[in-house]
């Protein structure tokens, strides 16, 4: 499930750096959060749906990389993601 550009703009230019910043590793962590946590839903009503959970778990695997990388690049950047995006409960 992509997001809609809309909601893909809106979390960037929460999330940007720079000004024309689109691909910073806490961009990227923040898009997939947000389709990560809207495939949850999907997930409630299509159970069986195998096809999509796989898609979600290379996601997830994708997330887990980008922040191992960014907590050895920068651990107060990844302090700083991991309070606004509410992971790590």
């Amino acid at each position: 499930m992509a997001l809609e550009k809309t909601k893909k703009k809106e979390v960037i230019s929460q999330y940007k750096i720079s000004k024309n910043d689109s691909g910073s590793d806490e961009v990227q962590i923040a898009l997939l959060t947000e389709r990560i946590n809207g495939l949850s839903g999907h997930f409630s009503k299509n159970v069986k749906d195998h096809h999509s959970r796989y898609g979600l778990i290379k996601m997830v695997s994708r997330r887990k990389k980008l922040l191992k990388h960014l907590q050895s690049e920068a651990p107060e950047k990844y302090q700083q993601i991991i309070a606004r995006l509410d992971l790590r409960k």
